[in-house]
């Protein structure tokens, strides 16, 4: 019998400090940075639905919708939203919190996919997603 999991069972949150070595000119968090802890949120969410190894094959979208300040609380979220035969698609969404005032506010959504890689790193089927 095939393999199912929900998604629930993948998600991943994630938090990061804005420390003065992430952050531009402006005092906001490079994208870059950003970029490479929204990979490592969807990898993990990938490799714990799929329980392997795996490699990012795109970012499909990264909306930047509000800066992220030096010394703001930094939540990631990343959820399953489907699955084929070797791959994973992976909805990361942003919160920024400002740790003085509590403000919180969403700054950005990404969304990737992922494949799963056998011992070879070959392209390996993952589990199918219930309901």
């Amino acid at each position: 019998m095939e393999q199912m999991k929900k998604i629930s069972d993948s998600v991943i949150e994630m938090v990061e400090l804005v420390l003065p070595n992430d952050v531009n000119l402006l005092r906001n968090l490079k994208g870059g940075q950003l970029m490479h802890w929204i990979d490592i949120a969807a990898a993990l969410t990938a490799s714990k639905h799929s329980g392997r190894i795996v490699a990012t094959v795109s970012m499909d979208s990264l909306d930047f919708k509000h800066p992220i300040r030096l010394g703001e609380m930094v939540k990631l979220i990343a959820t399953l939203v489907s699955v084929g035969n070797t791959s994973m698609k992976i909805k990361v969404n942003v919160w920024a919190e400002n740790l003085q005032t509590g403000s919180v506010i969403m700054t950005n959504e990404a969304s990737l996919v992922f494949v799963a890689l056998d011992e070879n790193g070959r392209p390996t089927r993952v589990p199918r997603l219930c309901e």
